[in-house]
């Protein structure tokens, strides 16, 4: 799809790759709004502050009401806990599915008939190498993360015939907050995948592979357990 002149909802606006997204598709020509559980929070130049918790679908659902001329949605809201599946917290595990998950299912959800209703669209789903990837420290947010991408896929079927593309970006660490305790040479600059992402919409890619571990990681799902 074409982003200028496109109305763009990104969840987590605030702040890391999100606030990125919606800087540049400000640039680009996109009205932009800024989906935050604390609209006040949101400081970014051009873009229209909008209440939207993605765990509240009351306010999801209140989201899509106010956003009425959006045509593209890009879910990014997301949280790690680093928590493991078996001695982790049950309730952090849950809070991972319930952000990661569930809340990009009800926002996507909520807006694909706005979308649809506006003459269609593109919907990107902000994944992780993770989501292959499921080292035991991280088990909530991999097994979220690997959800996600089962619904991406799942949802990209179901809404093309509506004239919606859905594309999913898949990235490593990142310097973000969230990645704030890893060494800066394993990082990407989320400006530089933000960028990665747009075009990637533009073009219709059902996958963006942001980084050379991400690209790496995807690579190796085709190779046989047992090879050498």
């Amino acid at each position: 799809m074409e982003l200028k002149n496109a109305v763009a909802v990104v969840t987590g606006a605030n702040r890391g790759l999100g606030r990125h997204l919606a800087a540049q598709l400000v640039e680009c020509g996109a009205k932009v709004y800024a989906a935050v559980r604390r609209p006040e929070t949101v400081d970014l130049p051009g873009v229209v502050p909008l209440l939207l918790d993605v765990t509240d679908e009351e306010s999801v659902r209140a989201a899509a009401g106010v956003a009425s001329d959006a045509t593209l949605l890009v879910n990014n809201a997301g949280i790690s806990t680093a928590t493991p599946l078996i001695a982790g917290s049950s309730g952090a595990v849950r809070l991972e599915m319930e952000t990661n998950f569930f809340g990009p299912l009800a926002v996507t959800r909520a807006f694909a008939p706005v979308i649809e209703g506006n003459g269609g669209g593109a919907v990107l789903n902000v994944l992780s190498v993770l989501s292959w990837l499921h080292p035991a420290g991280m088990g909530a947010y991999a097994a979220a993360k690997a959800a996600a991408w089962a619904l991406t896929d799942a949802v990209r079927e179901e809404l093309a015939p509506r004239g919606i593309a859905v594309s999913a970006l898949h990235v490593g660490y990142m310097d973000t907050d969230m990645a704030a305790g890893v060494p800066a040479d394993q990082k990407v600059h989320p400006a530089d995948v933000a960028a990665q992402a747009l075009h990637g919409i533009e073009a219709a890619l059902p996958e963006i592979l942001a980084d050379e571990t991400t690209r790496y990681v995807k690579q190796l799902l085709s190779t046989p357990p047992n090879a050498a």
